[in-house]
């Protein structure tokens, strides 16, 4: 793992921030999605400017932490306050970019042959129980996230609904596939017509990515 380290001298006392990784992060380029049968491009690249600003807010709160930990107020209700706004930053961030990898203008039904298949038609009994679970979870009232977890303690899938970007989730699960349901990820298209965004996701879903997400939540 990469790590970004920065180093203050007061007197003869070094201090070392360690943070986890690569300092500042990059937008990634989501352009390839542009196309896609049901989302217009108008919509995308203005979902596309909402997740860079997720990353620019990130970078900013890890760099203001810094300064304020560097100045002797780690301590300071700033620090505090800044300290629980990176949660919602850093999972905005995390979260778009794992929507926007699960999704393809190149659908392919899932591989009823995959070891992530035979686990969702293990866990819900078949494969179209879960997929009304999810499709219920995506109708409810509210805006947030859907997320199909898996407990790698337990070794079952959850369908979550998500009501913020930095709450809810479950502890120790990994997310296969993520599903945004804030109105910006649709209303552009389809109004208050949440069921038809809701059809239009499904029929986009690359699940040879979800699919490979759960082969590494295995190891």
């Amino acid at each position: 793992m990469a790590y970004a380290i920065a180093a203050l001298k007061r007197g003869n006392m070094a201090i070392s921030h360690i943070f986890c990784f690569v300092m500042p992060y990059q937008s990634k380029n989501y352009e390839n999605l542009l196309g896609i049968k049901g989302l217009s491009d108008k919509l995308l690249n203005n979902h596309f400017s909402l997740y860079e600003g997720y990353v620019k807010n990130t970078n900013k709160l890890f760099e203001a932490l810094d300064e304020l930990h560097d100045a002797n107020k780690a301590g300071s209700p700033q620090f505090a306050e800044l300290k629980r706004r990176l949660g919602w930053e850093f999972n905005g961030r995390r979260l778009h970019e794992l929507y926007f990898e699960n999704l393809t203008k190149d659908f392919k039904e899932l591989d009823i042959n995959s070891s992530f298949y035979k686990k969702i038609e293990a866990g819900y009994d078949n494969f179209n129980y879960w997929l009304e679970d999810f499709k219920a979870t995506a109708s409810m009232r509210g805006i947030g996230w859907v997320i199909l977890y898996y407990d790698k303690k337990d070794g079952c899938l959850i369908n979550s609904w998500i009501n913020e970007h930095d709450a809810g989730h479950p502890a120790g699960c990994a997310p296969l596939l993520v599903m945004d349901i804030f109105e910006h990820a649709y209303m552009i298209d389809y109004g208050l017509k949440r069921a038809d965004y809701i059809e239009t996701f499904l029929a986009a879903i690359d699940w040879q990515a979800v699919a490979d997400r759960f082969e590494k939540a295995l190891t």
